[in-house]
């Protein structure tokens, strides 16, 4: 694996968060060896993690089509209510960790859950009844909930905005890789039916809680703390590195304090609204296909380890095409567009399945709209953390984004109960008008953004007119430079992402 770099000292209109004045890009050659670095022991072992993080909270789909629904007795209401639990404490537990990764460390607060909900993963492979099914689920959500946007905010830290695109769709790649090998996983773990007096289902979560366990672990010994104290970089490559951010994103905004106010600043930005209402219709899209795509596959006909079998190609190729999407997206330094191409292949799979009776149809329906939602998770995720800065400003709308997702994922679980199967057209239908409304949110914060360049590229012009004037003498004035002077009111520039210097991504 190895990404290239986009050298931002040679590209001056990637100034962000000040214009670029005496100081020279980063050394090229040093630059790339660092994220060379960086994906084969940073961006690896994170991207593992997700994948575990995904596998152990979407494998009760394929405990279900194994029989843990029969075998404890369960109603559609109530293993419907046992996912729905998973995301109460999932969501709570969200925003006060994933601020508190600063002061803890991402590379003690990582590898601290992945320990502890390889844990609760494991005794799930244990639970005899209802009551023990909620509970396994609830300290499930409790420990998972933090990982994604602090794997997230983690990336952000050490790529530079137009570097993370790439490697954010190979860090989600690991849910369409887990999508399909849970599938491969637990057709094999199947084998182990009556092992110790164990079922098959409960095998599918002892091995893979173990699994987390043992990487969780490991990971204590690999994650670095920042950029400044990787250990595999060299002087040069460090250097190179912080340069880079610098011109990307003033390195001073990520010391920025933790207070009620930089929270609270996230909330006053328009594309983080615009971008939460996308994070819920994904996510409702991405965990329906994660809890149900087994279930689908089954209604289509297909019995026993078949259904794990053909539940497995379609998240291999979102997978292919996740990673062109993103690749493409980085090097054009565009994401809204892509957000609705993608969207609007999941609007044809879903009109797919609801337009035919075919099984063969209903099938290549599934692949696209796997290829959708999980090409669409990545760009979103991509955008969150582009477009806001500075550190606590980000965090929080990277929190807020996970939050309307995890949201989503309660409605997703009440969408494809097995009384409606095999056509499930309430559920499909509710997905297709989530996936619209998400091409529109995108398009819609597309246009913002390029609206909000547009007024800053002019005050950047007028400023410079202004300053030109002072210079010669011509114009006389107390305001310092930096202040721009429009209809007799000051504006003055501000901080993080509202910097006059700060180019949004669209």
């Amino acid at each position: 694996m190895d990404f290239p770099a986009n050298v931002h000292g040679d590209h001056p209109e990637m100034s962000t968060s000040s214009p670029p004045q005496s100081m020279s890009g980063p050394e090229p050659k040093a630059l790339r060896r660092s994220l060379r670095k960086l994906d084969a022991f940073l961006l690896v072992p994170v991207t593992v993690i997700y994948f575990l993080n995904f596998l152990d909270r979407s494998n009760i789909g394929n405990a279900k089509a194994a029989g843990l629904q029969a075998d404890l007795k369960l109603s559609n209401t109530q293993y419907s209510i046992a996912l729905t639990v998973t995301y109460v404490p999932y969501i709570v537990a969200e925003l006060p960790l994933t601020l508190a990764i600063k002061k803890i460390g991402p590379n003690i607060l990582l590898p601290a859950l992945v320990v502890a909900w390889g844990l609760v993963t494991t005794f799930q492979g244990f639970v005899n009844s209802y009551s023990g099914l909620l509970a396994a689920r609830f300290f499930l959500g409790a420990t998972e909930g933090a990982i994604l946007p602090s794997s997230i905010t983690y990336l952000s830290t050490f790529y530079c905005r137009s570097d993370l695109g790439k490697r954010v769709a190979f860090f989600f790649s690991a849910t369409s890789l887990a999508g399909a090998f849970s599938g491969l996983l637990a057709a094999a773990l199947l084998n182990m039916e009556g092992l110790g007096g164990k079922r098959g289902w409960q095998w599918i979560f002892i091995i893979e809680g173990l699994f987390t366990i043992v990487w969780g672990t490991l990971s204590f010994f690999i994650l670095p703390r920042d950029p400044q104290t990787t250990r595999y970089l060299s002087e040069e490559e460090r250097a190179a590195l912080l340069i880079a951010h610098d011109v990307d994103r003033q390195m001073e905004e990520e010391e920025q304090p933790l207070t009620v106010s930089a929270v609270l600043s996230a909330l006053k930005a328009p594309q983080m609204w615009l971008i939460f209402v996308q994070f819920f219709c994904s996510g409702t899209t991405l965990y329906g296909l994660a809890y149900f795509a087994p279930t689908i596959v089954g209604g289509l006909g297909y019995k026993g380890t078949q259904v794990q079998l053909y539940s497995v190609p379609p998240y291999v190729c979102s997978a292919f095409v996740a990673l062109t999407a993103c690749w493409t997206s980085d090097y054009f330094r565009h994401r809204g567009l892509f957000v609705v191409a993608a969207s609007l292949i999941s609007v044809v799979g879903y009109a797919m399945y609801l337009g035919s009776t075919n099984t063969h149809v209903l099938y290549a329906s599934l692949f696209l709209q796997v290829i959708g939602a999980y090409t669409v998770a990545p760009l979103q995720s991509t955008w969150m953390p582009n477009n806001l800065a500075p550190f606590y400003k980000r965090v929080t709308g990277i929190t807020l984004g996970f939050i309307a997702t995890n949201s989503g994922g309660i409605l997703s679980t009440w969408l494809f109960p097995t009384t409606e199967a095999p056509r499930y057209h309430r559920g499909t239908s509710i997905l297709l008008s989530l996936a619209s409304v998400m091409a529109f949110f995108a398009m819609l914060n597309t246009l913002y953004l390029m609206r909000e360049n547009r007024t800053k590229a002019a005050r950047i012009a007028a400023l410079g007119q202004q300053e030109g004037a002072m210079a010669s003498g011509s114009v006389k004035t107390t305001k310092a430079p930096g202040t721009f002077i429009e209809g007799g009111d000051a504006w003055e520039e501000e901080d993080g992402d509202r910097n006059v210097h700060f180019k949004y991504i669209t």
